[in-house]
């Protein structure tokens, strides 16, 4: 291999998930077109959520995947590349039965954080991470990294980017949000990583904006004006039922479709694009239709009576009690001149929307 060769590699598997091996492929230029290699079992194991890690002090590239569901396998395990990063060498450590997967590595100045997800399918679940001197370990206990039964804000562990700025090195966890209903529109959410050495802990808090300086590494939230739900005004069947785990006491329920939406007034715009957050609950476990789990539910939305540019909000499926939210880019007029009004889209079952707590408008960008 040549130094400029790229390589790709990827989870290789079939339509039922039964190959679970690591695909590798070459090109000369990063955008291809690439030649297959080979298909292959790591080190002679299966490998299924495929990931990789590069040391940037030694610049040595891992391998991290997790060898499956079979009573053999639900490890993890971390495998060293060759330099050419044609094939692996050796597994470095392995992470016995703890049936996880996703797994992602952080690197900090004095430590190594493993982030992996539980095995729930497409169902979000509490990631947890680990935390070691060394990538052989030994490793610490598993943890919870984000508040419980926000299920890491409806994510599963992607990936960890490390940001080194003039003034602060920060740390953003990249989370899958899957659809399972549309898998192909699933998203992902950036979030900054908050590492206490000292404590040996590492946590995700929800942030709807923040400012992120990729040149000093500095980031921090934006500060947005809520509306309460005490003063929007609901139509049809929806309507405010005390919820006293919501921010006023109140929650709004029974949105649906076009009749029973609920409109939040004199709301204060900008005249320029800005985001604006919908802070909500889908009644506490996901929607079965049949045998099936339904994990969002779709709200339509509207600005300033304009049923000709309607806004689709996603709204993934929350615990019982727990308020999540979903930001959305609006364009509102200058002043306190604006209403926002909220129904029910159709998610491919039902006209369901979710239960609202607040909506946050933030500033709009310099």
């Amino acid at each position: 291999m040549t130094e400029l060769t790229r390589q790709m590699w990827w989870h290789a598997d079939n339509s039922s998930y039964g190959l679970l091996l690591q695909g590798h492929a070459v090109s000369s230029t990063i955008g291809g077109p690439y030649k297959f290699v080979d298909a292959t079992a790591p080190l002679g194991n299966w490998s299924q959520d495929f990931g990789m890690f590069t040391d940037y002090k030694n610049k040595q590239t891992y391998a991290l995947y997790s060898n499956g569901d079979s009573v053999e396998g639900r490890d993890i395990y971390i495998s060293s590349f060759d330099k050419n990063l044609t094939s692996l060498e050796k597994s470095v450590y392995r992470f016995p039965k703890f049936d996880l997967e996703a797994p992602t590595i952080m690197q900090t100045e004095k430590s190594y954080w493993a982030l992996m997800s539980h095995k729930t399918g497409y169902r979000p679940n509490n990631v947890v991470a680990f935390r070691a001197d060394s990538l052989s370990g030994p490793w610490s206990q598993p943890f919870i990294v984000s508040p419980l039964n926000t299920r890491t804000f409806n994510s599963q562990s992607g990936f960890t980017l490390r940001i080194k700025g003039t003034k602060k090195t920060t740390y953003l966890y990249i989370g899958d949000q899957w659809d399972s209903n549309s898998v192909w529109d699933s998203r992902y959410i950036w979030l900054p990583i908050e590492v206490n050495e000292e404590q040996k802990s590492l946590e995700l808090n929800w942030h709807d904006v923040y400012d992120l300086d990729v040149k000093t590494g500095e980031w921090s939230p934006v500060k947005g004006k809520s509306y309460s739900v005490q003063n929007a005004k609901t139509s049809g069947g929806a309507y405010k039922q005390e919820a006293n785990f919501a921010t006023d006491g109140v929650i709004l329920t029974g949105i649906y479709g076009n009749d029973s939406t609920v409109t939040f007034e004199n709301i204060e715009g900008s005249g320029k694009p800005q985001w604006v957050s919908f802070y909500y609950q889908t009644g506490g476990t996901p929607d079965r239709i049949g045998g099936s789990w339904q994990l969002r539910r779709i709200s339509s939305v509207v600005v300033n009576g304009d049923v000709s540019d309607i806004q689709t909000l996603y709204q993934r499926d929350t615990h019982k009690g727990i308020i999540l939210s979903t930001p959305l880019q609006l364009t509102l007029k200058k002043g306190k001149v604006n209403t926002i009004t909220v129904g029910g889209l159709f998610n491919g079952f039902d006209y369901k929307g979710a239960d609202l707590d607040r909506i946050v408008v933030y500033p709009a960008e310099n």
